[in-house]
């Protein structure tokens, strides 16, 4: 297993050793003692999947409180996948690191707590598979906006992307009261 850093500490890119031949694949997914060992210790209660066509934008979300660490991949297809720095009082408040993650390359992305997260559907059909640190809690969910000027993330999309009710009606970052905002803690 390989790990990359990113230009936001704590935001991981994952290389997860796959076995093959002439049969096809063998990957682990998740291995506790080498994920704590390349700086994953995390305590995952519950996995999700969503199915997504092209151009289909998920987020910018997360829980606060509540807040969830996730563990995203790719399983069919390909997006654009974004953890945008929310924490308050963090060095890096309003940065991005975006990635691309696809069935392919097998790619995950480790996306910390205190992190908004979302992606792009830049295949045909994408499925998406994420595990979390932290149940969903609908009443502490929050969205950013995607196209939020001041985040400025570099979406490889022409024109608009296709967003739930929630997401298009969501605010900028600048907009959300700093009490609904997870504070940062230096490490």
């Amino acid at each position: 297993m390989k790990v990359l850093e990113t230009d936001i500490p704590g935001v991981l890119i994952v290389e997860p050793d796959v076995h093959g031949d002439k049969r096809g694949w063998f990957m682990e997914v998740w291995q506790q003692q080498r994920y704590v060992e390349a700086g994953i210790d995390a305590a995952f209660v519950q996995d999700n999947m969503a199915l997504s066509s092209h151009g289909i934008l998920r987020g910018l979300h997360l829980q606060h409180p509540y807040a969830q660490g996730k563990l995203v991949q790719v399983v069919m297809g390909e997006v654009f996948d974004v953890a945008v720095d929310v924490r308050r009082g963090s060095p890096h408040f309003g940065k991005w690191v975006g990635v691309i993650l696809s069935g392919d390359t097998r790619r995950q992305l480790w996306v910390p707590p205190g992190f908004a997260h979302g992606y792009v559907v830049t295949s045909n059909q994408a499925i998406f598979s994420y595990k979390c640190t932290e149940l969903y809690h609908p009443e502490t969910d929050l969205s950013i906006r995607w196209d939020d000027e001041d985040i400025d993330i570099d979406w490889p999309i022409v024109g608009k992307p296709s967003l739930s009710g929630k997401d298009a009606d969501a605010l900028l970052l600048k907009d959300i009261p700093e009490e609904r905002l997870p504070e940062y803690c230096h490490e």
